[in-house]
């Protein structure tokens, strides 16, 4: 392909370097875009957010949340009380905060090598704190994990630890800020060549988006700015593998219902903008580069006048049908995006576009047509020309969408009588085939459960189904030793605790027991029904 010889910097031996060493040349570039919201996407928590502690009471749960200083670092805490007297207290120390503000941030604290979300936000629209985003649904307190999938497009390099559930190296980010090289791929190649003289133009040593197809230019920019219904890995790729001028579906694959309007435009910015009368008016020349310039983001103030220049560049006067004299009386005046992009209201911090980059809305407008070898799906970010979809991404990807289109069920057992016959040794497939087999009571089940362990690692939903289908074996010591290794794998996993401390009591290992479920509450306080058992436990006989 053509970028791949134009772009040397694509390959992953080469190393990142850091923001930083860009400041050095750039430093013009570098100023502006550090003040942009991607150049203070995670940062450490600042002190001015809490001008005075802050108390929330979730009155469903009974519980007590807590924004307090000590010293230089921020803290949260979450409490019950009855009777006036405290049931249970922990507080955790604000690691991270994700967000630039604008809307709000969300903050991040550190639990062993894993992070979670902590339960409160602050919310720069309403200037206050409150409980984050789906906090009302899950209420899972210090309990929910930041997954790499999610920080991947929050950070700049997070350090995740693959086929975990929010476990990071120690530090678990090599740049906490979205950064030059998250656009412009990995730094050491450009660093080595422009260290020894300016060099030759136009510059291959490093991607700039500018100087790329449209499409693959869109591609940095889909990572992050298209949610779609399920995104999908490629087989044996992480999300530290996508390099910019590379087509983004060689790392993921994003797909939609072809049913589901997007009319919420919730980190739908590209297909939005795909629906445009403006796209289709420039054959698809338009592009996120056409409008935006991602080292400056003009100020709230300044962003009509801003984005009206940019409209200008294919518009005139005439082309707008209300009259001049009117439209300058506007606040602000002759507001272009106004009109044809209005934002939605959005008070909280939420995976929504604020934006309408349909130009305007095109109400019930779908994402397109489905592929043929992969019906009742969209394939979003698929890349012109020959390029067909693994088996195993197309099973994944109907295996999570099916819960949302149950047609689509079919179409899953369908591929997993496929992939038997041919990906016979894949782990995700050998996990599938001892699910179903778990389901319907086989025997078969810890046999393929146990292989799957065998080729990879486990999930933790995998994990339970082996112990399961162990037991059904009659395996005991064999489950509990499962339930052991995936407590080492997930050590935040409550389900499979709970499951182990189950399996130590059936074996009558009751000192076991205990101190798993001391283990246990001292983890998760907050979970009244162990905190019932332990007490019970500890209870004098």
């Amino acid at each position: 392909m053509l970028i791949a010889a134009q772009v040397p910097a694509a390959p992953l031996d080469v190393r990142y370097i850091g923001s930083k060493a860009c400041s050095g040349c750039h430093r013009a570039i570098y100023e502006k875009y550090i003040r942009t919201a991607m150049g203070q996407s995670v940062a450490k928590p600042a002190t001015e957010l809490l001008a005075e502690p802050v108390q929330l009471h979730d009155a469903a749960l009974n519980r007590d949340y807590r924004v307090f200083r000590r010293g230089n670092a921020l803290f949260q805490s979450e409490s019950e009380q009855r009777d006036g007297k405290i049931v249970f207290e922990t507080e955790h120390q604000l690691e991270f905060a994700i967000g630039a503000g604008q809307n709000g941030i969300s903050f991040a604290v550190r639990r062993a090598d894993h992070l979670f979300q902590a339960p409160l936000s602050y919310y720069a629209a309403a200037k206050r704190w409150d409980f984050s985003p789906g906090f009302e649904q899950t209420s899972a307190g210090f309990n929910r994990p930041i997954l790499e999938a999610c920080i991947v497009c929050h950070a700049g390099r997070p350090n995740a630890v693959p086929h975990s559930e929010g476990r990071y190296l120690d530090p678990p980010f090599s740049e906490m800020a979205i950064g030059c090289e998250n656009c412009h791929g990995p730094g050491q190649l450009h660093l080595q060549e422009r260290s020894r003289g300016p060099g030759k133009l136009p510059d291959t040593s490093i991607v700039n988006p500018r100087r790329i197809p449209a499409r693959l230019a869109e591609d940095i920019c889909m990572q992050c700015h298209q949610a779609g219904d399920a995104r999908v890995l490629m087989p044996a790729k992480s999300y530290a593998d996508f390099r910019p001028g590379r087509p983004l579906a060689e790392t993921v694959a994003i797909f939609a219902l072809p049913s589901q309007a997007k009319d919420a435009d919730l980190l739908e910015h590209h297909t939005a903008m795909k629906s445009s009368k403006c796209y289709r008016a420039t054959n698809g020349k338009l592009s996120c580069l056409t409008c935006h310039n991602p080292h400056e983001q003009p100020d709230r103030a300044g962003a009509a006048e801003y984005f009206r220049g940019k409209c200008m560049n294919c518009h005139n006067e005439s082309s707008c049908r209300i009259d001049l004299a009117v439209r300058r009386k506007t606040t602000p005046a002759d507001n272009c995006i106004g009109c044809h992009m209005p934002k939605r209201d959005v008070a909280r911090i939420s995976h929504s576009a604020l934006t309408n980059h349909r130009i305007p809305g095109r109400s019930g407008t779908g994402s397109g047509a489905s592929l043929p070898d992969s019906p009742g799906l969209v394939w979003v970010n698929q890349p012109p020309g020959e390029f067909r979809l693994p088996l195993m991404t197309r099973l994944a990807a109907y295996g999570e969408l099916m819960t949302q289109s149950p047609a689509l069920e079919s179409k899953y057992f369908e591929l997993l009588e496929e992939a038997q016959r041919t990906t016979a040794e894949d782990p995700l497939l050998l996990a599938a085939l001892g699910r179903r087999a778990l389901l319907a009571r086989a025997p078969e089940a810890a046999e393929l459960l146990s292989k799957a362990e065998g080729k990879g690692p486990l999930s933790t939903v995998s994990y339970l189904d082996l112990s399961e289908a162990l037991t059904q074996s009659g395996r005991i010591e064999d489950s509990t030793r499962a339930l052991e290794r995936g407590e080492s794998a997930f050590p935040f996993s409550q389900a499979i605790r709970k499951r182990l401390i189950l399996a130590y009591v059936r074996q009558k290992d009751y000192a076991k027991a205990k101190l798993a479920l001391e283990r246990y509450v001292q983890d998760f306080p907050e979970d009244g029904f162990m905190r019932g058992l332990l007490s019970q436990a500890q209870m004098p006989r």
